[in-house]
């Protein structure tokens, strides 16, 4: 490529992003290939221009280009949130809407050793719940490389950041179709290609099948080929439900784990980049739960790619929104799978300690799928290099078990900044407070959440915001305050140690919001999954947080209360304690109301139909699959009237 320009489109689609870089500048390096010239802020510019385009249909770079970029980003920022987000499908381009369900990311393992490990987390919780372990079964389907999205029978959405997304329903208006003519409302999937099809039409004018996906939602200008490819029957919605799957007793799995892995690997006629593995029985879905990036129950396994030795210039030491210390080792650059690593980021500082990480070190560095590479192996020690302050604001760290600490939690920018994007990344009911903005605002003195709901739109504009940017943020201000929002999600935008969004939810069971403050460790120790661990630290990180709770709660948010344990318990409900499917079209309200008024007198809500489901509430366009597997299963299929029948 002798020389590069943006085209028209590309321009409008840069526009919207609002990103600060020299355009001349970006196109040389992406004409050059080569990002030295860049400092970070302009990099992390680069890589959401070219993932907007990619998104958009209008890609400049290729995959592997844009991932040897980001990982070379990742490496100098491990904790930065365009790295520690759930990677969106879509980049925020237009108005977005609340996904009826999360739609995670899948921690990934690259080794049976890894898998082995997950596997006995599976068979821990097993034993908690008192479950027989020889009774779990595992349930191994192929990991589509695709366009993920949610189909709840009447829109489709794109994953977005997981909790809201874009209406792309557009794509089933022209004709898009479920794999096999299968139903809608299915959840979720991905946009997917038949690789045949792709190679024999559309290779000569596709980089990629990727860019095929992301034509098929474009907003306007879908090129003919695209679709005919879904006139053909080749662009398909493929629900993660009806993947070709092995399931089976987990003793069998890591018997035959070859064989098995690579028949699943193999049962599909798209793109696969790995394989997906899930525990099946809902009651240990349900207790291991997520933190806010995956599921614990479930793990993709990938393979590795590439290893190289690389020595170490020194170890960085970066301070997290909890005030640990992650040390980053700094590298002599090495090329590893058309990538040039130069930074890693090391587990905590014990293995520094313990494993002589510092100036000299010889590291075996693995760069798996095309991911942020880790730490396999130390080849030769060195003096570990082991900071004293906070490099953020200098106070004296503390060693908490394998982590270094930084006790100054009012006071450290580090720890203030990532706080606050936390609690409005995890509220996730609002557009304006990404890391940008927040970081503007805490360079000018904010430095608490209730200071950014204090603040009035003149406030905004003499913090350099323009006009409208100032009306918008305090609308969106007000916006999350008045969209209602579980209870258990608002304490967990806090960010307090141990209370992810699952233990809040369960401790929510038992405690109103006020109460929840006044339990003991030993209150808390004597529920159901809560570790006498786990309650000191939970009680100790409430204590903390307890004046800024107050003054946030205080400005009334409209917040969905956690149904108690005892009044399920003793609920008169005919669905208490019934696991309960929904799927179709709804006459009188939408599934997802119903769902969450189904939860609310005691039901489970699950989203497929096996030997655990009570009732199936089958709405308008139905398709067989779902029907079929409750005949099989013997699964009682209510209509929508008989439904509200039952439980009014």
């Amino acid at each position: 490529m002798t020389e590069f320009k943006f085209n028209n489109d590309q321009l409008a689609i840069i526009q919207e992003l609002e990103v600060d870089i020299d355009l001349n500048k970006l196109e040389v390096a992406i004409c050059n290939k080569n990002i030295e010239e860049l400092s970070d802020d302009e990099l992390l510019a680069l890589l959401k221009v070219t993932n907007a385009l990619y998104r958009s249909g209008f890609p400049v770079i290729e995959d592997t280009l844009y991932d040897s970029f980001r990982n070379t980003f990742a490496l100098n920022h491990p904790n930065h949130p365009f790295i520690t987000s759930v990677e969106s499908e879509v980049m925020n381009l237009g108005k977005t809407v609340a996904l009826p369900q999360k739609m995670l990311s899948t921690d990934k393992a690259y080794s049976k050793e890894e898998i082995k490990k997950w596997l006995d987390r599976i068979l821990k919780a097993a034993e908690e719940l008192d479950v027989d372990t020889k009774e779990i079964d595992i349930r191994v389907t192929p990991k589509l490389d695709g366009y993920a999205a949610f189909d709840d029978g009447e829109r489709l959405y794109t994953r977005g950041d997981g909790v809201r997304g874009q209406d792309v329903s557009r794509a089933f208006e022209r004709g898009l179709k479920v794999v096999r003519n299968g139903e809608r409302g299915l959840g979720a999937g991905e946009i997917v290609i038949d690789k045949a099809y792709f190679e024999e039409k559309l290779s000569q004018y596709f980089e990629n099948s990727r860019n095929i996906q992301a034509a098929i939602i474009a907003e306007k200008n879908v090129d003919e080929r695209v679709l005919e490819a879904i006139k053909d029957g080749a662009c398909v919605f493929h629900p993660f439900v009806m993947l070709s799957n092995w399931t089976g007793n987990h003793q069998d799995l890591m018997t035959d784990f070859d064989g098995i892995i690579d028949k699943v690997w193999n049962a599909v006629e798209y793109d696969v980049d790995g394989v997906i593995l899930e525990a099946t029985d809902p009651r240990i879905k349900e207790y291991m739960g997520a933190t806010r990036k995956f599921h614990r129950w479930q793990i993709a396994f990938k393979i590795n790619d590439e290893a190289a030795e690389v020595e170490v210039i020194s170890v960085t030491p970066q301070t997290s929104r909890t005030g640990r210390v992650t040390p980053v080792a700094e590298l002599v650059p090495t090329r590893i799978s058309g990538a040039t690593i130069s930074r890693v980021t090391v587990h905590h500082y014990n293995m520094v300690k313990t494993n002589g990480v510092g100036p000299g070190a010889i590291l075996q560095i693995v760069r798996s799928g095309l991911v942020i590479p880790k730490i396999e192996k130390v080849i030769k020690p060195a003096e570990p290099q082991i900071p004293e302050s906070c490099p953020s604001c200098q106070s004296h760290l503390l060693w908490e078990s394998d982590h270094l600490v930084c006790p100054n939690k009012s006071d450290c920018p580090a720890q203030t900044e990532n706080t606050l994007v936390h609690f409005f990344k995890t509220l996730g009911n609002n557009d304006g407070f990404g890391p940008k903005n927040i970081e503007k605002l805490t360079n000018l003195g904010i430095r608490h959440i209730h200071q950014m709901y204090d603040l009035k739109p003149h406030q905004f504009a003499a913090y350099g915001f323009g006009e409208k940017t100032s009306k918008n943020l305090f609308d969106q201000l007000q916006a999350s305050r008045e969209i209602e929002i579980e209870d258990w999600r608002f304490l967990s935008a806090f960010g307090v140690s141990r209370l992810g969004g699952g233990n809040c939810e369960r401790l929510l069971q038992h405690y109103s919001l006020r109460e929840l403050f006044e339990a003991t460790v030993e209150d808390i120790a004597k529920l159901d999954g809560f570790a006498t661990v786990s309650a000191e630290a939970i009680v100790e990180g409430l204590a903390n947080i307890k004046d800024e709770f107050l003054k946030v709660y205080g400005h009334g948010f409209n917040l969905i209360t956690t149904p108690k344990l005892s009044e399920l318990e003793s609920s008169s409900s005919p669905i208490a304690g019934a696991t309960i499917v929904f799927t179709g079209k709804m006459l009188q309200g939408k599934r997802s109301e119903m769902e969450k008024r189904a939860k609310a007198l005691g039901a489970k809500v699950g989203s497929s139909v096996n030997s655990k489901t009570t009732y199936l509430v089958a709405g308008l366009k139905v398709g067989e699959t779902k029907i079929n597997s409750a005949k099989n299963n013997g699964v009682k299929v209510l209509s929508e009237q008989e439904y509200l029948d039952l439980i009014n």
